[in-house]
């Protein structure tokens, strides 16, 4: 992480200054995530402490709807931090068509994405519950979507006025949601992705990967059930049992699996008021 924020803080906030502010959400991390980041000069927010009034829910989709509120610009770019081989590409290359081109809202990045595994480092087979969930799932019900090469990319910006009108799931269901909420609500013409060639990163095991395509599951049919008008999810689907190997036999494990969703911020008075705060800017819920 203090790699990810010290090229990013040199090279497009110190030399070139593209960008005008760098945030970290934190989780209450146990680790030296905050010390790291404050020692490097960065803004660092918690966001359990974000809009407390409202409550918090664990996972990434809460950090990045609660960043709305503590961020200024009117353009934000996103970015996972454990990028091992990071460049300040992965940030000007996701804000390049949004400077450009008018008409674009969202910019998704896309890369290949190396798998290692015993050792060895195949040059791809990364991204496993991309291909396996989530394109598949997009191909199915959402073809339009299906050109997006990376549609769980953590690595995506857009423009504020968009964003805030947009419902986040609270945890690893976030990019999908968004995806599908943003074509449903303005078409495919304001999606854009960009090539940022490669992205090496922590390789997670299985069964983290099993409990993610879960929730992204229940996001496609949660989208489902509200454009189709039935019911597919109970509440007994919002569980998954997980194999655990103990000794020479295995058990189950009962855990619940369930994104909140978060309603589009500019529905939040508190965010609404603090807009106004911001030199320029209206309240953007005014016709």
């Amino acid at each position: 992480m203090g790699n990810v924020i010290r090229t990013m803080k040199e090279r497009l906030y110190d030399e070139v200054p593209l960008v005008d502010e760098i945030v970290l959400i934190d989780s209450r991390s146990t680790d030296d995530t905050v010390k790291i980041a404050r020692d490097l000069g960065i803004e660092v927010y918690v966001h359990q402490d974000i809009l407390p009034q409202y409550g918090a829910y664990r996972g990434k989709g809460e950090a990045l709807w609660k960043s709305l509120y503590v961020l200024r610009g009117d353009v934000i770019v996103w970015i996972d931090t454990d990028i091992k081989n990071i460049h300040p590409g992965f940030v000007y290359g996701i804000l390049g068509p949004l400077l450009k081109e008018p008409e674009i809202q969202y910019v998704k990045g896309f890369y290949r994405r190396p798998l290692k595994v015993e050792g060895r480092t195949f040059a791809e087979g990364g991204g496993r519950v991309t291909e396996l969930t989530a394109r598949p799932l997009f191909n199915l019900f959402f073809p339009e979507l299906s050109g997006i090469l990376q549609p769980l990319a953590g690595e995506y910006g857009g423009r504020r006025s968009v964003l805030e009108n947009m419902p986040f799931f609270t945890g690893y269901g976030v990019e999908t949601g968004l995806l599908i909420d943003l074509f449903n609500q303005y078409g495919l013409r304001v999606i854009a992705q960009v090539d940022l060639e490669e992205r090496i990163h922590r390789n997670q095991p299985l069964s983290s990967l099993s409990q993610m395509s879960f929730a992204i599951i229940q996001v496609f049919m949660q989208r489902l059930e509200e454009r189709n008008q039935i019911r597919i999810l109970e509440d007994v689907n919002r569980s998954m049992k997980l194999i655990k190997h103990q000794r020479r036999t295995y058990a189950l494990e009962l855990k619940e699996i369930q994104d909140f969703e978060r309603p589009p911020m500019i529905s939040v008075p508190d965010y609404r008021a603090r807009r106004q705060e911001v030199p320029g800017v209206r309240d953007t819920a005014s016709p």
